[in-house]
C-alpha cells in the first residue's frame, strides 16, 4: 500500500485529493520531524488556496453520488475500514510511535477508539430517519426528511490524529457528505494512511480529501470557501475563536473542540487507592498532550498530605523508557516550542511561590512526571493549559470551596469527582460548569455514543452520534395535497 513517494531520502507526503495524490500548486513544503529525536521524518506538501479549492471542487462533484449510494453501502464501507485499521494496527502503531511520539500502549489505545468509532458511525447510515406531522390542511400529507449537507470540513490536531480524523469524517460520510480534511503539520502521515485506508475500504475517489499546510495560511481559504456546510474543528481556545467567527460570518455549521484546564476533585470521603491511580493517569497519559487531561487536582485539606505523598511517590515512578515497551509512560513532547512554553509556564509558577513537589528535568525532549504543590488560582499554571507532564495540587477546605475553585477556570472540557457519596457526586456533578463529568474516575473518557464536548473557552457544540445527525442533515419540509374531494365543503 504506496502512502508517499520518496524524496531525497525522506518521506514526500503529497495532498489527496480525488482518490489520488497531489503536489502543491506552489513548490514551498514543510519538514516533519520525530518528536523524539528531531530527526527529519517527512516533506509535507505545503498548500495553498489553489489546493484547498481542488480539493473542495472533488468533495462537492462527487458527493451527491456518494449519497445515492444508500445506506447499506456507506455502513459496508466504514465496517471494512474498521476491519483493515485493526489488520493493520502493528503498522499504524509503528507509525504514531514515530510521528508523534506515542508510547505504544496510548498508541494501541487510539487505534482501538478509532476502530470503535468507525464501526459505530457506520451504523448512523441507517439512521437518517424523517418524520410525518398533523394538518390542518385536510387530506395533506406532511413529511419532513433528513438531506446530507454537502461537504463537510474538518481541522485535526496532533496528539490524536487518528482518533480525530476518524471521527470528524467518519459520521459525515455515513450520513452521505464528502470531506475535506486539513491535518496537523505535525501528524501528515497518519493522516495520508487514513486516506489510504479509506481508498482500500471502497470509498469513492474524491469523497475523502486532504491538504497540508499551515492552519494560519490555508485554515481560513477551507472555512471560508462557499462549498463548505460544516467545520469541525479540534485545537487551541484562540484558534477556535476564529474558527467560530468565520463560521458565523460565512453561516456555517460548526463543532469546537479546545480543550482545558481539567480538574480531579478529590473529596475527603474518597477512596485514595482508586482516586491516585486516576490521578496519575489522567495526568500523565501521553505525557499530559490530552485535551481531557487532569492537570489540576483539587484536594480537600483534611486528606491532602497523605493523597500528595502517595501521588507525588507514584509519580516518580512512571516509567521513561522505550515507546515500544508496554511499561512506558512518559515520552518526548511533540515539539520545541511545546517544550519552551512548559518550561517558561512553571518557571513562571515557582516564581509566584509554587513548589516543585518531583520532576520539572528534561532528558533531551522528555520532561518527567512534574508536580507543583503551594499552587494558587492567581497562577497562569493553575488556569491555562498546559499540554505537558505536569500536575498542579491545590488544597481547600470544603466542598464549596472545592467547586468554587473548579470552576474558577476560563475552561474545562472535563473533570473528575472522588467520593463515597452518590449524593454528593452527583450534586458537584450538576454544579461544575463543564459539559463532562465522571463520577470516581478519571478525566479521559471516549466513547462514540455520547455528546462530547463542551462550552465556552472549552468549546461549543458537541460530537457524538446523535448530535452529529443534526450537525451533519439538514432537513427538508414535503408535503401531498389530497384530492379535491377533500377540501369540498360537506
Amino acid at each position: 500500500m504506496k502512502e508517499t513517494n520518496q524524496h531525497g531520502g525522506l518521506c514526500e507526503v503529497l495532498h489527496w485529493i480525488g482518490g489520488k495524490h497531489r503536489h502543491s500548486s506552489c513548490s514551498a513544503t514543510l519538514i516533519n520531524t520525530n518528536p523524539e529525536t528531531d530527526e527529519r521524518l517527512s516533506i509535507v506538501a505545503r498548500g495553498t488556496a489553489a489546493d484547498v479549492d481542488a480539493a473542495v471542487q472533488s468533495a462537492a462533484n462527487v458527493q451527491p453520488g456518494l449519497a445515492a449510494l444508500g445506506p447499506s453501502a456507506r455502513e459496508g464501507i466504514l465496517l471494512r475500514a474498521a476491519e483493515i485499521l485493526q489488520r493493520d494496527r502493528d503498522a499504524w502503531a509503528e507509525l504514531l510511535i514515530q510521528e508523534i511520539g506515542s508510547p505504544i500502549t496510548k498508541a494501541m489505545m487510539e487505534i482501538d477508539i478509532a476502530t470503535r468509532v468507525l464501526r459505530a458511525n457506520a451504523s448512523m447510515a441507517r439512521r437518517m430517519t424523517g418524520r410525518t406531522y398533523p394538518s390542518d390542511v385536510p387530506g395533506r400529507m406532511s413529511i419532513a426528511i433528513r438531506e446530507p449537507l454537502g461537504v463537510v470540513a474538518g481541522i485535526t490536531p496532533f496528539n490524536v490524529p487518528l482518533i480525530k480524523g476518524v471521527k470528524h469524517s467518519s459520521l459525515p460520510l455515513a450520513l452521505g457528505n464528502s470531506f475535506v480534511g486539513l491535518p496537523s503539520r505535525r501528524a501528515p502521515q497518519i493522516a495520508d494512511r487514513l486516506a489510504t485506508l479509506y481508498a482500500e475500504a471502497g470509498l469513492p475517489d474524491g469523497a475523502f480529501n486532504l491538504v497540508y499546510g499551515l492552519g494560519a495560511e490555508i485554515g481560513p481559504a477551507l472555512i471560508r470557501h462557499p462549498l463548505i456546510s460544516a467545520v469541525s474543528f479540534t485545537g487551541s481556545a484562540a484558534v477556535g475563536k476564529q474558527v467560530h467567527a468565520d463560521c458565523g460570518q460565512f453561516q456555517k455549521r460548526v463543532t469546537l473542540e479546545l480543550g482545558g484546564k481539567n480538574p480531579i476533585v478529590i473529596l475527603d470521603d474518597a477512596d485514595l487507592e482508586k482516586a491516585i491511580p486516576a490521578a496519575l493517569k489522567g495526568g500523565f497519559i501521553y505525557q499530559g498532550q490530552i485535551c481531557m487531561a487532569s492537570s489540576r487536582v483539587i484536594v480537600q485539606r483534611s486528606i491532602a498530605d497523605a493523597f500528595i505523598a502517595a501521588f507525588v511517590g507514584a509519580a516518580k515512578s512512571l516509567p521513561m523508557g522505550d515507546l515500544r515497551d508496554r511499561s512506558t509512560v512518559i515520552g518526548p513532547v511533540i515539539d520545541d516550542a511545546s517544550r519552551r512554553r512548559i518550561s517558561a509556564t512553571i518557571a513562571d509558577a515557582r516564581r509566584l511561590g509554587a513548589e516543585v513537589l518531583c520532576g520539572n528535568q528534561w532528558t533531551d525532549n522528555r520532561l518527567n512526571p512534574t508536580v507543583l504543590g503551594c499552587v494558587t488560582e492567581q497562577m497562569r499554571i493553575a488556569r491555562e493549559e498546559i499540554f505537558g507532564p505536569v500536575v498542579t495540587i491545590e488544597t481547600v477546605e470544603t466542598e464549596s470551596d472545592a467547586i468554587r475553585l473548579a470552576n474558577s477556570g476560563p475552561a474545562m472540557l472535563s473533570a473528575a469527582v472522588f467520593t463515597r457519596d452518590v449524593d454528593r457526586a452527583f450534586t458537584l456533578a450538576r454544579s461544575l460548569n463543564t459539559g463532562m463529568v465522571h463520577l470516581n474516575d478519571m478525566t479521559i473518557q471516549q466513547e462514540p455514543e455520547v455528546p462530547f464536548g463542551s462550552d465556552g473557552e472549552a468549546g461549543f457544540g458537541r460530537e457524538g452520534m446523535e448530535t452529529g445527525v443534526d450537525d451533519f442533515t439538514k432537513w427538508k419540509w414535503i408535503t401531498l395535497a389530497g384530492s379535491p374531494s377533500h377540501n369540498k365543503t360537506q
